[in-house]
């Protein structure tokens, strides 16, 4: 045999070798696990608290619970705490809660607040708008760089973009967006007007707002969609839905999935994925995916289920959670893991996935 001919031999080997072997980035749902870091971290149980990943840290802002067996640190349903950690299992008290009885003076701190919008943009922790747990819609800003004080951003310049809660906040494109929520007249009389936004609103200072209108087609009205989706250059929408309000008694829930580079065209990947219908889930980029997690539906409850997907078409999901079902929980994404700490199941606790 010729050195030609055994070269070429060898390389015919070392191809079907390559092409036989299972590729790395091949979906495979079981190279990912969680791992209990703490089932009783140092903070109340609640929902809805912000989660952002800063400096090195993990910082759990705010939450709601109204339970009577923690009123003490929630003696107005929500509180104005601020959390932080660097590896999940203990965590330290940085700004104790002020949000504690009428006498508060709301342009010297933050209310209590939960499922408002959390950003980390330009080297600060951001607090955009809120709920309407006090009666009234929460229409303010704050910035922090130590999560200890807070600047009223927009003191003396009332956002422009309508009251709102359960709105979708994202950092795209060097700005803050505030995307679709909804009025909640049953719980703000501020006005009885019912809506339903399908709007976007820019800043690159908290103070002066750009809206953006999307062009058809574009997603359908909706909001009560925590965490942040940005990847691959594109704002991410995954499901979402709407609150029931006294005009439309029945809840809205979607499981559709569309992007945009700029907020105003926008493409449809997927009608229905394969993950059920949900609001008040969690989503995220972690490990050059998409992340759908846990979340509500009228027909099954709280879930406890876990997807990924690399294009937002084709889904996998990780199997065997080990966490119990929630909506509303706090994801982070911070020190090359994923992390899931506590939600509406009502617990201290705190997990991390990552790749086994």
């Amino acid at each position: 045999m010729t050195n030609t001919a055994r070269g070429c031999g060898i390389l015919v080997a070392l191809l079907m070798l390559v092409t036989e072997r299972p590729s790395a980035a091949a979906d495979d749902p079981a190279r990912y696990e969680w791992a209990n870091v703490t089932m009783n971290a140092a903070f109340a149980p609640r929902d809805g608290a912000g989660a952002l990943s800063f400096r090195g840290r993990m910082w759990f802002i705010g939450g709601w619970n109204p339970s009577a067996s923690q009123r003490e640190f929630f003696p107005r349903i929500c509180n104005n705490e601020v959390w932080s950690s660097p590896e999940g299992a203990e965590w330290t008290l940085v700004k104790p809660n002020t949000f504690k009885d009428s006498t508060f003076d709301a342009t010297a701190d933050w209310e209590g607040r939960h499922t408002a919008g959390y950003a980390v943009f330009r080297d600060r922790m951001w607090i955009v708008g809120g709920d309407v747990n006090q009666g009234r819609y929460q229409n303010d800003v704050w910035n922090s760089v130590d999560g200890r004080t807070w600047e009223f951003v927009n003191r003396d310049q009332p956002v422009p973009w309508r009251p709102r809660a359960l709105h979708y906040t994202v950092v795209h494109d060097d700005r803050i967006w505030v995307i679709g929520g909804q009025t909640m007249p049953a719980f703000a009389k501020e006005t009885s007007e019912e809506v339903f936004y399908r709007d976007l609103w820019t800043t690159q200072n908290g103070i002066d707002w750009q809206e953006v209108k999307p062009v058809e087609p574009c997603w359908s009205a909706r909001g009560m969609i925590g965490g942040s989706a940005v990847f691959r250059g594109r704002i991410w929408i995954l499901g979402g839905g709407t609150y029931d309000t006294p005009q439309t008694p029945s809840r809205k829930f979607h499981n559709d999935v569309w992007s945009s580079a700029d907020g105003v065209s926008w493409t449809r990947h997927v009608e229905a994925a394969p993950w059920a219908a949900r609001q008040y889930h969690d989503v995220a980029v972690w490990d050059e995916r998409l992340w759908v997690m846990e979340g509500y539906n009228a027909k099954g409850g709280n879930r406890k289920d876990v997807w990924h997907s690399t294009d937002g078409e084709h889904w996998e999901e990780v199997p065997d959670t080990p966490w119990k079902p929630r909506h509303a929980a706090s994801v982070f994404v911070h020190n090359g893991a994923l992390w899931m700490v506590a939600g509406n199941n009502m617990e201290s606790d705190v997990w991390k996935l990552r790749r086994k």
